[in-house]
């Protein structure tokens, strides 16, 4: 009867070592994936910083357009002086700049409305490491105290035998 009792003993403490391995991978693997979601928020974080760059290009290439459209004016102002027939083209000129100026504010409007965008995108991407973090401290403390108990059952499938064994003697 206690050889009985010993085998079982070591049979339950075997799987509580199965058991608390198990638990260790699983907690590596959420660890895994917590660095995962990181990597990834970081690479959105990126992507936003890169349209911010694109979004102040194309900032100044409409301020360059502007500043070309003013310029126009004043050559198309020159031409209306110079003769009729220029003022003509002067007008038609002076329309297309004016056009250009319009077109100009309309993609200088859409650039920040984008900054305003990939902004919001890195604070959500912000906010999602954070909610990560969290997510995984939470379940790193359950892996470690759960390892704990693991731990110290199979501590006590060893102890059970002798304990059995000192009860029958």
């Amino acid at each position: 009867m206690p050889i009985y009792g010993i085998s079982n003993g070591i049979i339950n403490a075997i799987k509580g070592i199965i058991n608390a391995i198990n638990g260790i991978l699983k907690a590596i693997d959420g660890i895994i994936n917590a660095i995962t979601g990181i990597i990834n928020a970081i690479k959105g974080i990126i992507n936003a910083i890169n349209g911010i760059i694109n979004s102040i290009k194309g900032i100044i290439n409409s301020i360059n357009g502007i500043v070309n459209s003013i310029n126009g004016i004043f050559n198309a102002t020159n031409g209306i002086v110079n003769s009729t027939n220029g003022i003509f083209n002067a007008t038609n000129g002076i329309v297309h700049a004016i056009y250009g100026i319009f077109k100009a504010i309309h993609t200088i409007v859409e650039a920040i409305y984008g900054i305003v965008k990939a902004i919001n995108g890195i604070l959500k991407a912000i906010n999602r490491i954070f909610k990560d973090i969290q997510f995984h401290k939470w379940n790193c403390c359950n892996a470690i105290y759960a390892n704990v108990m693991a731990i110290n059952g199979i501590c006590m499938s060893f102890l059970m035998p002798f304990m059995a064994l000192l009860c029958h003697l």
